[in-house]
Formats: C-alpha cells, sequence, structure tokens
C-alpha cells in the first residue's frame, strides 16, 4: 500500500454537520473510540500530522499524502464518540469537512480548517483516507490518524497558560542524527505545554547537512520551489517533531534561513517559492483578503493576548539607511501592532518577534536584527515608535519573546530612564544550531541584563497567571538554566 500524509489550502474546507452515523462505518477498529491518544498508521501518514492556529473557535489541522488521496475529517467532543459507542448512533451531530483531493500543486499537502467550535471545549477528531481515483462512497475509506486538542477559552475567562518558544532546527550542520532526529522536541513534551511557539528557522534551507553524522536527504541548499518542499520534509523525517506535533499545537512564523540568510522580502526573488513552502508544511490559517499573510494575534482567555510578528516578508532592505522610509514590518502591520496593543485587555501582552530588539546582527554594513551596530543600520527608527506607543499608552505587563541569535538572553528595559521597568525581552534557542556570536545588549534602551549565555541547545518555559510571568529556559537535557519571575502591574487596560 502506497503511503498517504496531508496539509489543505484553508479556503477549500466547510464543515458540515453529520447526524446520526454509526460509530463502526468508515473502519473504525472496535474500542478505537474509547481511546484518547493519537493513533497513527505509519504507512499511511508517514509524516504525521501538525494542529495549529487554535483559537476559541477554530483551528487548523496539517496532513500530507505521498500520492493523490482522499481525505476528510470528523470531529466532536469526546462525549458524543463515547456516547456514540454505547447507543450505537451519534445523538449530536458531527462536524465533518467535505472530501479533498490532495495534488502535487501544493505537494501533496492539506492544512484544513476546522471550524465552528465551542470556546474552551475538548474535541476529538477522526482523519480519513484512501487513494485517490477510488469513489468515496463506493469504498468506505481508512481512518487513518485520531487525536484531540482543547479551543482556547474566550476572553472573559482566567485560566493557567504553559507554553514554549524557540527557533533554529537543523542549522550549520546540527541536523537530524538517527531516528529520533532532534530529542529536544521529547524534553519540550515532557512540559505539559499547552501550545508552542516556532519563532523561525524552522529549516535551514541555505545550509546543507552533511551525511553522516546526519541522516541522508538534506546535503544542499534550496533555491527552488522543490528543494524548499524538500528540506521540510526532512525535518518531518524526525521521529521526535513527528511525536510533539502529534500531541501539541503549534503557532509558526519564518525568520530567514526558511529562503535565505538574513532576506529582505520584497527584494529577495526566492521569497514566493520559500513562502509557499512554509505554507504548505505548517498548520497556518489563511486571510481570505491577504492570502500571504503571516502575522496575527491569539487570545488566550482573560491573561494572555500574543501578537506573531512577521519581520521577514514586508522589510526594508537590512543596508539602508534608518529613517521614517525604513520598515522592518510594513506600514499596515506596525498600525495593527500598535492597535492591537493600545486596545488589548489581557492581563500579559506579549509580542513575538523572530529577531531580537537589543542585538547587533548581520554583516558587514548592515544589521539583520532590530538594533544598530556600531557602522551598522538597523531599524531602530520603527522601533522606537512602539516604545513610544508603550509608554504613551501606559501599557503595562508587556513582554517580548525572541530567538535568531542561537544564544539565551533577558532584558529588563527602561528606555525613559525613570528608573521603571516598561517591559521585558527573553530570547530563547538554538533548538539545534551552532552557538552564536555571544554579543550584549546595544544601549539604547536603556537594558538591565537579565542573563546573557551561551553553549547549550535549548527552549523558553512561559506560565502564566492572572498575577504572575514565570519564564525559564531549559537545556536540551531538561535542565533549566535560568528562571525569572514577573508580577502583574495594573495598567489603563487592565480587565
Amino acid at each position: 500500500m502506497r503511503g498517504l500524509c496531508l496539509v489543505v489550502s484553508s479556503c477549500l474546507l466547510a464543515a458540515v454537520p453529520v447526524g446520526c452515523v454509526s460509530p463502526s462505518r468508515d473502519g473504525l477498529p472496535p474500542g478505537s473510540l474509547f481511546q484518547t491518544s493519537v493513533v497513527l498508521a505509519a504507512d499511511l501518514l508517514p509524516q504525521g500530522m501538525a494542529l495549529g492556529d487554535v483559537t476559541a473557535h477554530d483551528a487548523v489541522l496539517w496532513v500530507r499524502t505521498e500520492g493523490p488521496a482522499s481525505v476528510y475529517v470528523e470531529w466532536a467532543p469526546p462525549s458524543v464518540w463515547e456516547k456514540a459507542a454505547l447507543m450505537g448512533t451519534v445523538i449530536a451531530p458531527v462536524s465533518r469537512t467535505k472530501p479533498l483531493v490532495t495534488s502535487a500543486e501544493t505537494d501533496y499537502t492539506l492544512s484544513i480548517p476546522l471550524v465552528g467550535l465551542a470556546p474552551a471545549t475538548r474535541y476529538r477528531y477522526y482523519i480519513m483516507a484512501k487513494h485517490a481515483g477510488d469513489s468515496m462512497d463506493q469504498q468506505p475509506a481508512t481512518l487513518v490518524a485520531k487525536g484531540e486538542f482543547s479551543t482556547v477559552p474566550d476572553a472573559k475567562i482566567s485560566v493557567p497558560v504553559t507554553f514554549a518558544w524557540s527557533g533554529d532546527l537543523g542549522g550549520q550542520g546540527r541536523c537530524r542524527q538517527g531516528a529520533g532526529g532532534y530529542p529536544i522536541f521529547d524534553v519540550m513534551s515532557r512540559q505539559h505545554l499547552d501550545f508552542f511557539l516556532f519563532l523561525g528557522d524552522t529549516i535551514y534551507s541555505d545550509s546543507p547537512c552533511p551525511s553522516p553524522p546526519n541522516e541522508p536527504g538534506a546535503d544542499f541548499k534550496a533555491t527552488t520551489l522543490v528543494e524548499y518542499r524538500a528540506r521540510h520534509r526532512y525535518q518531518r523525517g524526525a521521529e521526535s517533531l513527528r511525536r510533539f506535533l502529534e500531541r501539541v499545537p503549534v503557532y509558526v512564523i519564518w525568520d530567514d534561513h526558511e529562503v535565505r540568510n538574513d532576506f529582505s522580502g520584497p527584494f529577495d526573488p526566492q521569497m514566493p517559492a520559500g513562502r509557499q513552502a512554509l505554507r504548505e508544511y505548517w498548520p497556518i490559517s489563511t486571510h481570505a483578503d491577504e492570502p500571504h499573510r503571516l502575522y496575527r494575534s491569539v487570545r488566550y482567555g482573560a491573561d494572555l493576548e500574543l501578537f506573531i510578528l512577521d519581520t521577514r516578508q514586508y522589510r526594508s532592505r537590512d543596508a539602508d539607511q534608518d529613517g521614517p522610509a525604513k520598515t522592518m514590518l510594513g506600514a499596515a502591520q506596525l498600525q495593527w501592532l500598535i492597535e492591537g496593543l493600545t486596545h488589548s485587555t489581557a492581563t500579559w501582552k506579549v509580542i513575538a518577534t523572530s529577531v531580537p530588539l537589543s542585538v547587533p546582527k548581520g554583516g558587514p554594513g548592515y544589521s539583520d536584527g532590530w538594533a544598530a551596530g556600531p557602522h551598522e543600520p538597523g531599524f531602530e527608527r520603527e522601533r522606537q515608535v512602539i516604545v513610544e506607543a508603550i509608554l504613551a499608552g501606559k501599557m503595562k505587563n508587556v513582554v517580548f519573546l525572541a530567538g535568531d541569535v542561537h544564544w539565551v538572553q533577558a532584558n529588563a528595559y527602561d528606555p525613559n530612564q525613570d528608573g521603571i521597568v516598561d517591559f521585558h525581552e527573553f530570547v530563547a534557542g538554538p533548538l539545534s544550531a551552532r552557538p552564536g556570536r555571544l554579543t550584549p545588549a546595544s544601549e539604547a534602551l536603556h537594558p538591565t541584563r537579565l542573563i546573557n549565555e551561551e553553549g547549550y541547545h535549548n527552549f523558553g518555559l512561559v506560565r502564566i497567571t492572572k498575577t504572575v510571568f514565570e519564564v525559564a529556559v531549559v537545556d536540551d537535557a531538561g535542565q533549566p538554566k535560568f528562571s525569572y519571575r514577573l508580577t502583574v502591574q495594573e495598567g489603563p487596560n487592565s480587565p
């Protein structure tokens, strides 16, 4: 039997209710409705699946088939499936997508929207598939995978939240080694995460993975869509990553190595291909009126609003002189961010930026991050616009999370030098890459250094309540390397 795997375009799907459905039809194995762990048919979905961009009312499910296949998904709360098993029929309606056919046009991937969900609700889903060409009506599909997830609570409900963030996977020859590939994901799985924030460099398309010591399949630099896709598939060959994505929802954004080192979006002819491969291989929601948009926000109950920035697609050239015409975010995204921060009633406002605020980085004559170097222009004018909005709005409990530089850094900032910390930044990573060139934070935002350390693979771990923001950095052996605790400050938009 040929293998199957899937990813769908979010604009193609609609959920349709299915009433009074026998739980044993379509090849559901006896007893499977009572199992709560993910079960994969390895020969049908060899690259696993992933769930992402979960909100109070929808989510995106990613799959990929090895060739053309017809796929659909059914979902309902576990109580519905269990009642069906007891009574022999589904009393409440079960939601189902229309059958979808994977094709070479999207490398047989699908990012399938699950819509019409209720907040703070547990759902169980079943993925049904069969090889394309067989009638879905005449021959039943096969159950190829199942899993569970919870939607996020609405903005009125205060609940604890635990999540991890990091970036930089498989850089500078630190690629898949052995079947597990990237064991740091097994370490993260033990943290009981509500979600993982993947802050870019999900592949290193411009950095070959020599074999040995790495698993074969990525010993080339990618410059075309076919090659970018191959590098994404290579990452999915890591068993630890597949296991992680089967259990933990993700919110994914890119940085530079999904295209090539330090690229500036509108000026790089390789960007469209790199962007297409990224969207094909990760469960990222699609805006109908902005199909290429990647920046987005997530409201996670009363206490967290997450603003995920796209620092690549709209940026000016890194070497341009800083000033009013130079931008990292583009005018629309910058306005979206400031308005979102201004009106947010979340206790903690977290801004995810793939590049750090205060580390001058890049090459001769340019800085690829927000900060300028001694002779390298950065993006400090636009950074100051964001800082002034925070100060003018008297915003409290603002935290920046970053990656990219391959070391751990944390800073408390007092940009107006009034003796009061106005916001914090925590930098984590790499997941698996060569350590970076350790650099202190620039002084422009008047930082107090909390840590500046390198030499180990790591991720950041955050635990949030209504009154406390606890952050830690954990290495790939599961050992904590740094921890810090913020207590809530009352602000003008406090709930």
